[in-house]
């Protein structure tokens, strides 16, 4: 069943608490709480303080996406903030593998993000070790930006070789999602759509989350 996970980058931070309880009454499945450091990403956002207060307010899991350098360092702050997935990328961690069973260690689901230029091979030591993949359809850092077409053929080829190796790994795609591209992107083998400015600006959370389900219920 697809899973809709709105992303509180393009939220009302002034009304943050009232926005991320009104998505939840909406009815997604997950929030996707963007973190950024400046470094990895040409912007900074938040750290574990508001992950935690995040958590306090609402019962969606929290999928917690580190865009940051030395990830190592502060997964378990996250962890210990109320992450239930938390998702590294493949290009910010030198020992990827040993980072994943860190994290499942702690009884946290793993998922490793891939940038629109880093190919999917780069997955195949790990896809049978991971909970999700997250393919970027845009270039990570800012929220309103456009779909980058050839994500779909990527989103094709990762959902080969997760049936190919036999994985259970779910693909959440982030970028530029929308109703008008919904249908293409879930088609592709998409579980889990992460929308931000599509979600938030839409008008009605409730009314846009009918309308993905039923792209989903009816493609």
């Amino acid at each position: 069943m697809l899973k809709i996970a709105p992303s509180i980058l393009s939220a009302d931070f002034l009304r943050l608490g009232d926005d991320i309880k009104a998505a939840e009454i909406a009815g997604a499945d997950l929030l996707h709480i963007d973190v950024m450091d400046g470094h990895f990403v040409p912007n900074i956002t938040i750290g574990p303080a508001i992950v935690e207060a995040i958590d306090k307010v609402t019962k969606l899991p929290l999928d917690v996406h580190l865009m940051i350098e030395n990830p190592e360092k502060y997964i378990q702050d996250f962890i210990d903030a109320g992450a239930d997935y938390l998702t590294i990328h493949y290009e910010a961690s030198i020992h990827l593998h040993r980072t994943i069973q860190y994290i499942k260690g702690k009884g946290i689901k793993a998922g490793v993000s891939l940038n629109p230029s880093t190919t999917i091979n780069s997955l195949e030591e790990v896809i049978n070790d991971i909970d999700m993949v997250l393919i970027m359809s845009v270039n990570p850092g800012f929220g309103g930006q456009k779909y980058i077409q050839k994500s779909t053929d990527k989103i094709k080829r990762l959902k080969n070789l997760i049936t190919e190796k036999g994985s259970n790994a779910l693909i959440e795609v982030d970028g530029g999602i929308g109703i008008d591209n919904a249908l293409e992107v879930i088609s592709s083998g998409a579980d889990i759509l992460v929308m931000g400015s599509a979600f938030f600006n839409s008008g009605d959370y409730e009314t846009f989350v009918k309308k993905i389900r039923n792209i989903a219920d009816n493609r």
